[in-house]
């Protein structure tokens, strides 16, 4: 059998692995602390703005509270990578209106500003030059997304501390793992109703 210095080069290239691996790591490491993956601190904010219209808090969480917009950023690197460029441009659409609008940026808009804006995404009715069609296709995206972030399960990123489930009702799923016990004394399940 041949030894396994005379495959992989021998020490040197161990070395350089070693080095190259401890280098990406300690540059992550000392990255800016953000939990986000594909979006930047800007685009962020207003997709967490638009988030907001689209699933309002009121007295249950809204997308903002249960933190769709990271279940979005993370999918965005995996399952919907191939949305990445649809939500950058929708994004950066957005904020060209608001500055049209006399606003330094969409999150800077009042809640009813924001959802005039929605309402004329959804029927199609934006300016042509920000979105081909009026901005139907990025509203219908981002709203999907939204839905799916708001009521999955917290384990793909969104619904955070169970939100939406606690607001309908539904107990929390145990996260792979963890035992029910755990689960059960924070929820407790509540009483049948006696006929």
């Amino acid at each position: 059998m041949m030894p396994l210095d005379s495959i992989s080069g021998g020490c040197d290239l161990k070395r350089r692995i070693f080095l190259t691996t401890a280098a990406v790591a300690t540059a992550a490491c000392n990255r800016k602390s953000s939990s986000l993956r594909f979006f930047t601190a800007d685009e962020a904010a207003i997709l967490d703005a638009w988030l907001d219209v689209l699933i309002p808090g009121d007295q249950d969480p809204g997308a903002r509270q249960a933190g769709v917009v990271h279940y979005i950023d993370l999918q965005l690197t995996r399952k919907f990578r191939k949305l990445q460029p649809a939500y950058r441009s929708a994004i950066a659409a957005l904020g060209r209106l608001a500055v049209q609008r006399g606003a330094p940026s969409y999150e800077s808009l009042s809640f009813e500003a924001r959802t005039a804006i929605a309402t004329q995404m959804e029927q199609g009715a934006l300016d042509k030059s920000l979105f081909p069609d009026g901005g139907k296709t990025a509203f219908n995206m981002v709203l999907d997304h939204a839905m799916q972030g708001f009521y999955g399960s917290p384990r793909h990123g969104g619904n955070q501390d169970y939100s939406s489930w606690r607001m309908i009702g539904i107990p929390p799923m145990p996260v792979r793992g963890r035992q029910h016990y755990d689960i059960r004394d924070t929820y407790p399940q509540k009483a049948p109703v006696q006929g």
